[in-house]
């Protein structure tokens, strides 16, 4: 029996997961172990490991790692403690292989002691770029430790490959994100009732992440967004928290504010949980803010999408997402297209580039039946460029 490892440290990272993690727990050929960590563990964002269980998995080891700080600084010793927090995990577990999504700084920590300790890593969406969170530069390195590749999209494999992976370890499988519209999961409008909103008519779901790669303000752009929606006084917002980036709790403040002088027609929420998320997506009017969910989910569900300023700046996106500038102007105006019928109508015709699902299917053939390299060769194409 192969031991398969899956590290999580956020809501939506398990959200992305989930599915190829009950694959891994009901096969008779695998052993899954659930590694939950950081904000999973932190009462501001949810305690989101609550959910992990309620869906019926054994966390394996649970790596507390997240700081009470808003700050680079606070940011920089949580991936120390979660270094040394998946140090003993990972001693602890010894997987044969250990599943890591993405690119942030818990998933950073992870990947760096599984690359010391020996154990192969298989790396989730790699090869993309988000231009405006150092995200961008962690996903890369974290695509450099890992030894099978499973990617997203034919462009996004291109580029693992040219970063010198040998190309029978990148695997285009589509993103996972996608796989539970094509498992035929019910989406329940019911349950959004307990949010506390009138949502039979138009609303817009949004999230603001901090682009961390710039610098700016974190708070800045969610201003923008709020002041652009001060347009809209009728308009029902369902927010979703930010990330435990360096100023997301900045964010989360200003969010509150802006809710509480709002409340008859916002919330904020820290996790809806995927089945939440799901039927809030499948009904929403419009997805706004900088979240990868609305570039790469969101297009499945028909749904415009304004994705404001630059944080995932670079990636593939379907023609129902409009790139809008962190500004109010122009992001009143977008939101004013993007609620006619007609965006609708076209967003309903556009195509997904992220594929049509059953990543996680793919995902459970090469982790359970592959062999699995121990090595992780530098491959040079043709005249010493990488193919």
């Amino acid at each position: 029996m192969r031991k398969v490892a899956v590290f999580t440290g956020t809501r939506a990272e398990y959200g992305l997961l989930s599915r190829l993690m009950r694959l891994l727990r009901d096969d008779p050929a695998t052993e899954l172990q659930v590694i939950a960590a950081a904000a999973h563990f932190a009462p501001e964002f949810g305690e989101t490991w609550r959910a992990i269980e309620a869906d019926g998995m054994t966390i394996a080891a649970r790596v507390e790692m997240l700081l009470a700080s808003d700050s680079r600084v606070g940011v920089a010793k949580s991936l120390g403690l979660g270094t040394i927090g998946m140090a003993d995990a990972l001693e602890r577990l010894r997987p044969d292989v250990l599943v890591i999504l993405g690119d942030r700084f818990e998933a950073l920590a992870a990947a760096q002691v599984a690359l010391i300790l020996g154990i192969p890593i298989a790396h989730v969406h790699g090869g993309e770029i988000t231009a405006g969170a150092y995200d961008d530069a962690i996903r890369h390195a974290i695509s450099k430790m890992a030894t099978w590749h499973f990617v997203a999209a034919a462009p996004y494999r291109t580029r693992v490959i040219r970063m010198g992976t040998p190309p029978d370890r990148v695997f285009t499988v589509g993103a996972p994100g996608l796989d539970e519209l094509v498992a035929g999961a019910v989406v329940d409008p019911a349950a959004l009732a307990g949010l506390g909103l009138a949502l039979d008519g138009a609303y817009a779901l949004a999230t603001w992440h901090p682009p961390t790669a710039t610098g700016e303000d974190p708070v800045a752009g969610l201003s923008a967004i709020l002041t652009a929606l001060d347009a809209w006084p009728d308009l029902p917002v369902i927010w979703t928290y930010p990330n435990a980036d360096n100023g997301g709790r900045a964010i989360i403040a200003a969010l509150e504010d802006w809710v509480a002088a709002n409340r008859a027609r916002a919330v904020a929420v820290p996790s809806l949980g995927f089945a939440r998320y799901r039927a809030a997506l499948a009904g929403a009017a419009v997805v706004l803010g900088n979240s990868s969910s609305g570039v790469i989910e969101a297009p499945s569900f028909g749904v415009p999408v304004l994705n404001i300023g630059d944080r995932q700046a670079g990636r593939l996106a379907a023609a129902s997402v409009r790139h809008v500038a962190a500004e109010p102007r122009a992001i009143q105006a977008a939101l004013e297209n993007a609620l006619q019928p007609a965006a609708r109508a076209a967003a309903a015709q556009a195509i997904n580039p992220y594929g049509q699902g059953r990543a996680a299917e793919a995902m459970l053939t090469i982790l359970r039946d592959a062999p699995i390299p121990c090595d992780l060769p530098f491959h040079d194409g043709p005249d010493g460029v990488p193919a």
